[in-house]
C-alpha cells in the first residue's frame, strides 16, 4: 500500500482518539478466526439460537459477539443457555481504556505440514508451538498482536515466508483500528474469511494465512460498505521485467429484511510491470469492472459476485455465494467462462445439535487468467480459493460438550479436477476458441472424507483437532489408482494471561 495512504488512515485513526466526546461506541479486539470458543459461538449462530453479526464477514469483534449474545435468551436451563451464558462472559468487554497479555506453549502434530486436509501436502510430524498475544484499548482505538513461533510452516507449501531457517515464526495478527458508531478504519494484518463459514471464502479468505492490508467499513446494520486493498507479492514477467501486483476488493452488504441480507462484491487484481496502486482502484464506490475494465479498456482481471443469507424456514438459514471471474460481455466465444459457487444451508437439529450443509464448485479456469500476473493468487497462493477445476460437498453437524467443547462429525466428497490455479491458459485452437472443458480436465480425482472434529477451551487447555479416514479414488489422477489414509492435525497449548486498566 502506498506509503501516504497509510500515513492519511493512521492520521484519521489517532484523531478520532482525541475526541472521545463525540464517539459513540468504545473500541474492541476482533475475534480472531483461530479463538478456540468461536465454534461454540458459530454452532449458536447455525442452530438459529443467536443473530449473525456480521453474515458471510469474518472476523467480528468481541462487542459483536457479546451484543447478540446478550440479546439471545438465556433464562432457560437447556444446553444452549449455559453456552450462551459463558460465551457472553467470555467475550464481554471491560468498560474504560484496559490491556490485555496472554502466553500460550504447546504443540502441532499432523499427517501432513500443510493446513488443508483434502490436499495434503508436505511431510508429517509433531512441532513445538507457541504465542504471545497482546491488546490495548484506548477509548476508540484498538491495538493488537499475536506474534508466533511455529516451526512447522517451513515445511507447509502454502507458506509464503522463509524456508531457510529451523524456528519459523509469524505474525497472526498485528493491527491498529479506530472504531466509531458508522465508521471503522483498519491498518495491518489478521485473518479474514469472506463467504460461508465451513469453506475459503470466493473473493477472500485466510488459506493462504493471515492478510496485511488497509480496510474500511462504513455504515449501519441496514447497509455497509467494506473494503480492503492490500499488496500482493512481485512477479518477474516472460521478459525478465518486475510486475507489481495489488488486490482490492469492496463488498456493499444491504439488510432488506429480518431475514434477509445480500451483497454485491467485487475483487480486483491490478498488475503490471513499474505499476502503482492507481486511485482509480482504491475507490470503495466505484464499480471497477464498469470504471475501468469497459470504461478504460484496462486488462485488470475483475471478479465479481453476489452473497445472499436469507433465514427462510423458521431457524433455518439458507447461503449462497456466487462469482464470475473476467466475465466477456462480447467475444463469448474467445474465452471460457469461468466462475465459481458455493451454497448451503444451516440450521437445528433436536434440542442441542446443528446442522450444515454446503456444496461448492469452482470451474476449470477459474482464478487464473491469460497473464499469470493476473491470476488471484499471492506467490501461487489462492487470496481466497487454492484450487480450481473442482466441485464439494459437505455435510456437518456439530454438538456442544459441557459448554466447553464442541464435536463436529463430518462427511464430504471432494472431486478434483487436473486444472490448477497456477497453470498456464490454455490456448485457442485454429479456430480462436478455448476448448478446455469447462468444469473437470483430465482424470478426476474423487476423495471421500469421514472424520471428527473437536475443539474448545478449558482452564488453561486449548485444543483444535480434526482426524479423518480418505478413500480416494484415481488417486494422484491416475486412473484406476485407488488410496486409503488417515488424515488428522491437531493443535493443544497451555497458557496464562493477565489483565488490567489503564489509567
Amino acid at each position: 500500500m502506498p506509503a501516504p495512504i497509510r500515513v492519511v488512515l493512521l492520521a484519521t485513526a489517532l484523531a478520532g482518539v482525541s475526541a472521545p466526546a463525540r464517539a459513540h461506541a468504545q473500541g474492541s479486539p476482533y475475534i480472531r478466526l483461530d479463538h478456540p470458543l468461536l465454534p461454540l459461538l458459530e454452532h449458536l449462530i447455525a442452530r438459529g439460537d443467536v443473530e449473525d453479526p456480521s453474515p458471510m464477514m469474518r472476523p467480528f469483534r468481541r462487542s459483536d459477539a457479546a451484543r447478540v449474545l446478550a440479546a439471545a435468551d438465556t433464562s432457560d436451563r437447556s444446553p444452549q443457555a449455559a453456552v450462551l451464558r459463558r460465551l457472553r462472559r467470555a467475550f464481554e468487554d471491560s468498560a474504560g481504556n484496559r490491556w490485555i497479555l496472554e502466553g500460550r506453549a504447546g504443540a502441532q502434530a499432523f499427517t501432513h505440514a500443510r493446513r488443508e486436509l483434502l490436499h495434503p501436502a508436505g511431510p508429517d510430524g509433531a512441532r513445538p508451538y507457541t504465542e504471545l498475544s497482546g491488546s490495548m484499548t484506548l477509548a476508540n482505538l484498538v491495538l493488537a498482536t499475536r506474534p508466533t513461533v511455529e516451526p512447522r510452516l517451513v515445511d507447509d507449501p502454502d507458506w509464503l515466508g522463509r524456508r531457510d531457517v529451523e524456528v519459523a515464526g509469524r505474525l497472526a495478527e498485528a493491527y491498529i483500528s479506530a472504531q466509531f458508531k458508522y465508521a471503522q478504519l483498519f491498518y495491518g494484518q489478521m485473518d479474514r474469511n469472506w463467504g460461508p463459514v465451513g469453506l475459503p471464502g470466493i473473493p477472500l479468505s485466510n488459506y493462504g494465512y493471515e492478510r496485511q492490508g488497509v480496510a474500511i467499513e462504513v455504515g449501519t446494520s441496514n447497509i455497509r460498505l467494506t473494503a480492503l486493498a492490500t499488496d500482493l507479492q512481485d512477479q518477474t514477467d516472460s521478459l525478465g521485467q518486475l510486475v507489481h501486483r495489488y488486490y482490492f476488493v469492496h463488498r456493499l452488504q444491504l439488510r432488506l429484511s429480518r431475514s434477509l441480507v445480500i451483497a454485491p462484491w467485487e475483487g480486483m487484481i491490478v498488475a503490471g510491470p513499474g505499476r502503482n496502486f492507481e486511485t482509480r482502484y482504491r475507490n470503495p464506490l466505484s464499480f471497477g469492472y464498469l470504471a475501468n475494465t469497459i470504461g478504460l479498456g484496462d486488462r485488470s482481471n475483475v471478479l465479481l459476485g453476489l452473497d445472499l443469507q436469507w433465514r427462510a424456514l423458521g431457524r433455518t438459514t439458507l447461503l449462497a455465494q456466487f462469482a464470475l471471474d473476467d466475465f466477456w460481455y462480447d467475444d463469448r466465444d474467445q474465452n471460457r467462462d469461468r466462475w465459481a459457487l458455493t451454497v448451503g444451508a444451516q440450521g437445528p437439529l433436536g434440542n442441542t445439535l446443528a446442522w450444515q450443509a454446503l456444496y461448492t464448485q469452482v470451474s476449470s479456469l477459474a482464478l487464473r487468467a491469460f497473464n499469470p500476473a493476473d491470476n488471484f493468487t499471492d506467490g501461487g497462493v489462492g487470496v481466497g480459493r487454492n484450487f480450481s477445476d473442482q466441485d464439494q460437498l459437505t455435510l456437518r453437524a456439530t454438538l456442544p460438550l459441557r459448554t466447553r467443547w464442541l464435536l463436529a462429525p463430518e462427511l464430504t466428497v471432494l472431486r478434483q479436477g487436473e486444472g490448477q490455479i497456477n497453470d498456464p491458459y490454455p490456448p485457442q485452437d485454429a479456430n480462436g476458441v478455448r476448448t478446455a472443458p469447462a468444469l473437470f480436465i483430465g482424470v478426476v480425482e474423487r476423495t471421500y472424507r469421514a472424520a471428527l472434529g473437536i475443539s474448545g477451551r478449558t482452564g488453561p487447555l486449548d485444543l483444535a483437532a480434526s482426524a479423518g479416514f480418505h478413500h480416494v479414488v484415481n488417486s494422484e489422477h491416475v486412473e484406476g489408482q485407488s488410496a486409503d489414509r488417515f488424515e488428522g492435525r491437531l493443535q493443544a497449548t497451555l497458557g496464562l494471561s493477565w489483565q488490567g486498566a489503564l489509567q
